[in-house]
């Protein structure tokens, strides 16, 4: 059962998020980031969805344990997609939109075709795991594609201040939590000190995010030499 602690890291994390939804209307930039917005808009829904069926059925019952799964699974979904977004946003001079969504559903089809076939070979062919595994490939996944896009960013020499705020904290946060799920694979027995790790790190996200609409106008860019410069 969650404790005094829980609680209060799950209510900050969920008026965070709830922060970043009403910065980027405030701010005139909801459509502009469009899937990053509605995956925070999404988190806050699950959190509060998780909230009601923890309240009415407990813990330990089998609603919250689906319930928690498949909610994580959605949300790691829509996570990639704000990371696919970000994509469409970087090559958007480039014309390349179509093919960056076109890339990113077939990479989402791969990855849960990928997951599938490895749970089908276990005996214990819940659903449950399928989900769960699927979340973890895709924060793998995520982690990958998020340095590729920072190498895109240097490349091209992107230097608009929100999108490389949007970028850097992306990879920090898939960066922690894969370093988190290699932690609870290699050392199981230490998961319950790694317990608390994923409800900190995920106050990280909305508070970068929030900061960068705060911060930064939309107009806003860094100098080129303040990027590391790495020549065409």
């Amino acid at each position: 059962m969650p404790g005094p602690l829980d609680y209060c890291i799950w209510v900050l994390c969920t008026l965070l998020e709830a922060g970043v939804v009403v910065c980027a209307l405030t701010r005139g930039s909801f459509r502009r980031y469009l899937t990053l917005n509605m995956y925070m808009a999404a988190s806050v829904a699950m959190s509060v969805g998780r909230y009601f069926v923890l309240s009415h059925y407990g813990f330990n019952s089998n609603q919250y344990f689906y319930f928690y799964y498949y909610s994580d699974a959605i949300l790691t979904i829509c996570l990639y997609f704000a990371l696919m977004g970000l994509y469409s946003i970087v090559f958007e001079e480039l014309g390349a939109g179509t093919y960056v969504r076109a890339f990113s559903m077939l990479l989402l089809g791969g990855t849960a075709l990928f997951t599938y076939a490895v749970v089908h070979q276990a005996q214990d062919r819940m659903v449950t795991r399928y989900v769960a595994e699927m979340s973890q490939n895709l924060y793998f996944v995520g982690l990958v594609l998020t340095y590729v896009l920072w190498g895109a960013v240097l490349k091209l020499r992107e230097t608009r201040a929100r999108v490389v705020q949007f970028v850097l904290s992306l990879g920090i946060y898939f960066s922690l939590y894969a370093a988190n799920y290699a932690l609870c694979n290699l050392y199981p027995n230490v998961g319950p000190l790694l317990s608390y790790l994923p409800p900190i790190i995920g106050t990280l996200l909305p508070v970068a995010w929030s900061y960068a609409y705060l911060r930064f106008d939309e107009d806003a860019r860094f100098a080129p030499a303040r990027l590391a410069v790495i020549p065409r």
